[in-house]
Formats: structure tokens, C-alpha cells, sequence
């Protein structure tokens, strides 16, 4: 058999990644049945995991991370769990290896599992249209409607843009957001494209409710986590609070690291409320690298773990910088896992990231090796530098020379940092006369009011206006250039954005444009 990496030369061209999944999967998936090999190299495995364990303590004190977890297996050993630094800043208590952290979108794949097992069950078809399931759901279009299958629901690939602005600002049930999901306009021809967003996740999950009878969390408690013995793990915000040995979120403002709000994935929870520990996710990576086994029994069928983990669409590399580095020859999306290769073997992975929360596992099956990375501080990209070096260190596989990843991840996201703070100063330093807007402030306040996402205020305070977006945190309006607003949020924690406020030509405004939105005026003013 041809290795994987002849496989996909072939198709290295991006015009011709259309049917490139195929061409992979027949590859890609024998890699979960090979057996386990060796390491090589002079070192032992726990000179290599010793190693390992100091260059992650120092990494994480050089990043910043208020506290860190890892938990690294191979074959059915749990080679390290450990925790680094601190639940909370500024308190004594340390992270542990059970420590729980939001788990984030790596709650995915807990989803498409059990779908997964609905599938074995014959109670859904991955390629059923989810309207057999919800007969009231709609999307936007009727043929979409009609077309929309449950594989579609977890692979990106709807149509919709990135629509987290009904659960992340909004007090909309899980019930609201599906039901407003019928509101939003495409972004893309359906099938046609990739955009990672997590609404169709919530989807997913009603369907699990609608076709077992259990809530989504209810199943995924007794089908998954009570079977893989996770003790630890809950599936929601709600159910970690008052709980011990729970992680603070951090986040940096104004540059200092210091704690910040928990955001509740509660209303959209099949695409990421799950709170586990290091010593928890070691039991799922087990369990994922036994091809779906514990203790020697299937929890899903072979041909639906194969699902799980077969390529399904073609993925944008722009999600993670590090690919720039890693540099594969693919990137594509299963059902809640990315897909990739590095250094000629095959890779399924994915990160969770919410407010103060940063997650990534990372697997390669064909060695029976995974890492799992939990850290309580927001986006720390140390997590793909861990995978690596696991990867590296553990994976007896030949390819470039070795790196020091947290070294280089360092340097990239220090010049992309660098690079948007020239662009917000050269903004900043923009004439006077050009931030000046061109109509009174008070033409400005009013209501305006978009079908999907609600309502956003603006009102004027002496000679500033504020905007407020639902329940979500005010913020100021900076002028930059006639109609167009900084909005400079009262949580600092937050990045700035722009909002346009459209003219009707009449010295008036009708609208407003916000996050890829419009918002129209609820009535003229006077």
C-alpha cells in the first residue's frame, strides 16, 4: 500500500481538494486498525515523559497561563496527568490532574458519538434529513429545509455563518435559538463551503433529545460518561458551580491576567457545556484509541466509529495559526474531529475555547497516542505546542527537523499581536478630521432591531454614545470615520469591534450594521 503522504501528494493542488476526502479516508482510516508500535530512539518513555513535564512547567510559567493540565496516553497507559500552576490567581490552590476546566467545542465529538449510537440503534440515518426528526425546525430556505441532513448539522457546512451572538449575549432558551435559527440568511451556498460555527451543534442535540427521550445531557451522562467511568466530568455550567477543585477562567485586560466571568454554553450545550478533568479526558482518549471499546466492550458498532472519524469536508487551515508551522498536506472535518497529517501520519483533533478556557486533544491513532491540554486562561496556544512536542517526542515518526514548538508559537503569535497593534495605532492616529461623524449624536440614539438577534440600544451620554446589545456588556461609541463607530466595551476583557450606522439620505439614520448584521430602526426618529 502507497504511504498516506504519496497518497495526498497526488493532490496537492487546493482546486482539486473537492475530492480529496475520499481519496484520504480509504487511507486514512486503516490507520485505526493498525497495531501499536514500538518508540524507538536511545531515550526510555520515562526519561522522554520526564522530560516532557519540565518543559511543559517552564512553558506555561514563559505563555503566561494562569494554570495548566495534561494528560499524554499511549496503548491503554496513562503516561502523565498532571496540572501546573494555578486554579486561581492571586489564591493558593493549586491545579491537579483532576481538576475540572471547561472542556469547550472538544464536547463535539461526545455529540457526534451519540448520534453515533442513535445510528447503531436505527433510530437516525446520518443522512436523513433532520426535518424527519424536527418536523418544525426550518432554516431560511425551504430547500434547505428539506435537504438538511444530520451529517450536515456536524460538519460545518450548512450555510450559516457564525451566528454565537444568540447564546453568547442573548437570555434565548435552546428552544428560542432553533426556533430563530429560521431567521438567519445563508453566508455561503449550502455544501458549498466551511464555516465553523456551533448553532448546527445545538441542532444536533435536539435531535438526540427528540429520537431517545433523554436530554442531550442525560444521554451523553449514562451512554458515555458513566460507561467510560468519568466520575468527575458534568455536563453543564450549572451543574460544576458550588463543586470543589473547579478551574477560574482568566483572561487579560488592560495587561494584566486576572479572572473573568464563566460564560454559560448551557443553551447551546451539544456544542461545548461538558467540564471535565485531564484524568477524565486520559479514560476518553482511551476509549477513542481503542477504536470504541472499554474494558474490551463496544459502546458503538466499527462501521459507525469509522463514521465518526472519516473525512467528510474539506476544513479552512485559517482556523489554526500553528498549521502554518505544522504545515500539513491536509485539513479536513469528520464528524466533530479536524483531520490532518504531520510528519506522515495521520491526526484527528480539535480545540474548545470559551471565555478563560482553552482545551485541544489531539490523537494519533495508528501509534495509540493522544494528548489531551486544559488551561484556565483564554486562548493559550500552548496547547498546540504540547500536542507537538508529544507528537515528536513519542510518536517514532520521521520527518523535519525538531522544534522547540513553544518557542516558535511564541515568536508567531507575538508578531500576529504585533502586527494588530500597528493596525489599531496607524487607525488611531488617523486625522481628526476624519473621525468626525457627519450627523448630530442625537440622530444616532434609537432602537434598532434585527429579526434574529434582537435588539441593540443606543443612547447618548453628554458627548458620547453607548451602545447596549441585549444583555450583554455596554460599551462606548469612538468615532472613526463619519458613520463608523469603535465600540470600546466596558468589559476590557472583550475585543473591540466596529458598528456602521447606515444614512437613509434624508440626514437620518434607518439602520445599523454590527458583527455581519443589520439591524434596522424601530422608527424613524423625530
Amino acid at each position: 500500500m502507497p504511504t498516506l503522504l504519496a497518497v495526498v501528494h497526488r493532490f496537492r493542488l487546493r482546486a482539486r481538494l473537492a475530492f480529496l476526502p475520499a481519496a484520504i479516508g480509504a487511507i486514512a482510516l486503516s490507520a485505526w486498525s493498525l497495531p501499536a508500535q514500538r518508540p524507538a530512539g536511545a531515550q526510555s518513555t520515562p526519561n522522554i515523559v520526564a522530560r516532557l513535564d519540565a518543559d511543559i512547567a517552564a512553558a506555561a510559567n514563559a505563555w503566561k497561563t494562569a494554570g495548566l493540565a495534561v494528560a499524554i496516553v499511549r496503548n491503554d497507559s496513562v503516561l502523565l496527568s498532571k496540572g501546573y500552576g494555578l486554579i486561581e490567581v492571586g489564591k493558593p490552590a493549586r491545579v491537579n490532574a483532576d481538576t475540572r476546566f471547561a472542556i469547550g467545542s472538544t464536547t463535539k465529538a461526545m455529540t457526534a458519538l451519540a448520534l453515533g449510537m442513535l445510528v447503531d440503534e436505527g433510530k437516525v440515518r446520518w443522512d436523513a434529513p433532520v426535518i424527519e426528526y424536527l418536523p418544525a425546525f426550518r432554516m431560511s430556505d425551504a430547500w434547505v429545509t428539506r435537504e438538511l441532513t444530520v451529517r450536515d448539522l456536524l460538519t460545518h457546512r450548512a450555510g450559516l455563518g457564525n451566528a454565537d451572538l444568540l447564546w453568547t449575549a442573548t437570555d434565548y432558551s435552546a428552544a428560542e435559538i432553533l426556533k430563530r435559527i429560521g431567521n438567519l440568511p445563508p453566508s455561503y451556498s449550502f455544501r458549498s463551503g466551511f464555516v465553523y460555527q456551533n448553532i448546527m451543534y445545538a441542532v444536533a442535540g435536539a435531535v438526540v433529545e427528540a429520537v431517545s427521550g433523554l436530554t442531550w445531557e442525560a444521554f451523553v451522562e449514562q451512554r458515555i460518561i458513566a460507561p467510560l467511568g468519568m466520575t468527575g466530568t458534568v455536563t453543564s455550567l450549572k451543574k460544576v458551580e458550588g463543586l470543589p477543585n473547579v478551574a477560574a477562567p482568566h483572561g487579560v485586560a488592560t495587561g494584566t491576567l486576572r479572572v473573568v466571568s464563566n460564560r454559560a454554553v448551557d443553551p447551546v450545550a451539544a456544542a461545548g457545556s461538558v467540564w471535565s478533568s485531564v484524568n477524565d479526558m486520559a479514560k476518553w482518549m482511551r476509549f477513542v484509541l481503542d477504536s470504541g471499546r472499554v474494558d474490551g466492550r463496544r459502546l458503538v458498532s466499527e462501521a459507525t466509529f469509522r463514521a465518526w472519524l472519516s473525512p467528510q469536508t474539506v476544513a479552512d487551515p485559517a482556523t489554526y495559526p500553528a498549521l502554518a508551522l505544522s504545515r500539513p498536506h491536509f485539513f479536513l472535518y469528520s464528524l466533530g474531529w479536524f483531520l490532518q497529517d504531520y510528519n506522515g501520519q495521520a491526526v484527528a483533533m480539535h480545540t474548545g475555547s470559551i471565555n478563560g478556557m482553552s482545551a485541544i486533544i489531539g490523537l494519533i491513532p495508528d501509534k495509540r497516542l493522544g494528548v489531551y491540554v486544559l488551561a484556565n486562561t483564554d486562548h493559550v496556544e500552548l496547547r498546540h505546542a504540547i500536542m507537538y512536542e508529544v507528537f515528536d517526542r513519542l510518536g517514532d515518526a520521521a520527518g523535519p527537523v525538531k522544534r522547540d514548538w513553544s518557542a516558535a508559537l511564541l515568536d508567531l503569535f507575538a508578531a500576529q499581536e504585533q502586527r494588530t497593534a500597528e493596525a489599531r495605532r496607524t487607525a488611531e492616529s488617523r486625522p481628526v478630521a476624519q473621525t468626525k461623524n457627519s450627523m448630530p449624536l442625537t440622530q444616532y440614539v434609537g432602537t434598532y432591531r434585527n429579526a434574529t438577534f434582537g435588539d441593540i440600544v443606543i443612547a447618548q451620554s453628554a458627548d458620547t454614545l453607548r451602545m447596549r446589545f441585549a444583555n450583554g456588556s455596554p460599551g462606548d461609541l469612538v468615532p472613526l470615520e463619519y458613520e463608523v463607530f469603535r465600540i470600546r466595551w466596558s468589559d476590557r476583557s472583550r475585543n473591540e469591534g466596529r458598528l456602521a450606522f447606515r444614512p437613509d439620505g434624508t440626514g437620518r439614520v434607518a439602520a445599523l450594521d454590527w458583527s455581519g448584521h443589520t439591524y434596522t430602526r424601530v422608527a424613524p426618529p423625530r
